[in-house]
């Protein structure tokens, strides 16, 4: 209940401040007298699909302490926070990056995902049942896989990605409806009911098709991040993670974060098209390659 109050409390905040901001630029409404305006629309789409990306990216790591409970570890009390919090800051001085926060939130699932504005301020986070069921070399190839995906910067390139997609739905979607209202139903005056109809099918449909395209992207940075994880940690360590991943199971994480952690989904056929991670044996097969090829 609290994941779902907080998610549509932050989407109406989302909605309230890109809302403003378009009054604030003075954006005139895409719909009048004479028609379709296509450069306002165009502004609105870009307004409201990059920004409800990147606000959401900005907010992600308040969001998520809460919306999954993660305690950051400011200073390590226990040997297990100390091996967390220093593994992490060795990779991450490997890689490049500022420390990014450490957290462990409390979950029988093993997963961990990594999310932040940029590659600099991000947030690594674990569950507790990747503590207690992964050895140490696993786990330490699962945090390389993460720290991997923050310095590769791939939130804010899957946000940037997900924001020209969602500019193009929202803009193509209301030039069918307004093409259909005007050409198959010939409204005269204003806008009939078939450009809202229209409008809202044609948005689901593109919408769908663009959810299609995120998720490949999605999929393809995972195996990027597991060969990250296998120069950190070792490749024979991110095979065993990921084997181990294999036989417990472990549940998706909620759909926002999702595409940011270890493990996936199950899926087959169309079902394949929108999942954000690779089957654990293609990705394992990948790995088993490179060591060949090496």
């Amino acid at each position: 209940m609290k994941r779902i109050v907080l998610f549509l409390a932050t989407n109406m905040a989302i909605m309230l401040v890109l809302s403003t901001t378009m009054r604030l630029l003075g954006v005139e409404p895409y719909l009048n007298a004479s028609g379709l305006n296509l450069s306002s629309l165009l502004i609105f789409a870009a307004v409201m699909g990059f920004g409800g990306s990147f606000i959401s990216l900005a907010i992600s790591k308040w969001s998520v302490k809460r919306s999954m409970g993660v305690r950051v570890i400011e200073h390590p009390s226990t040997s297990t926070e100390f091996w967390l919090t220093e593994t992490i800051r060795k990779y991450s001085e490997k890689a490049g990056i500022k420390m990014p926060e450490v957290g462990i939130y409390d979950s029988p699932d093993v997963n961990a995902f990594a999310t932040g504005m940029t590659k600099n301020s991000s947030l690594i986070a674990v569950s507790s049942g990747l503590l207690q069921q992964l050895t140490r070399p696993e786990a330490e190839a699962v945090l390389g896989h993460e720290v991997a995906h923050a310095a590769n910067g791939d939130m804010v390139t899957l946000a940037l990605i997900q924001g020209v997609v969602n500019t193009f739905v929202m803009f193509l979607s209301r030039v069918v409806g307004y093409l259909v209202d005007k050409i198959v139903f010939k409204t005269e005056r204003g806008q009939g009911p078939a450009f809202f109809v229209t409008m809202i099918i044609a948005e689901l449909v593109l919408g769908v098709l663009a959810s299609i395209i995120v998720m490949w992207f999605s999929r393809r940075r995972e195996f990027i991040a597991d060969a990250g994880g296998a120069g950190f940690a070792g490749r024979q360590n991110m095979i065993s993670a990921l084997q181990r991943l294999g036989g417990l199971h472990p549940q998706p994480l909620p759909d926002k974060m999702a595409a940011f952690g270890i493990a996936g989904g199950v899926g087959s056929g169309i079902k394949r098209l929108f999942m954000t991670h690779p089957p654990l044996e293609e990705r394992i097969a990948a790995l088993q390659a490179a060591q060949s090829a090496g």
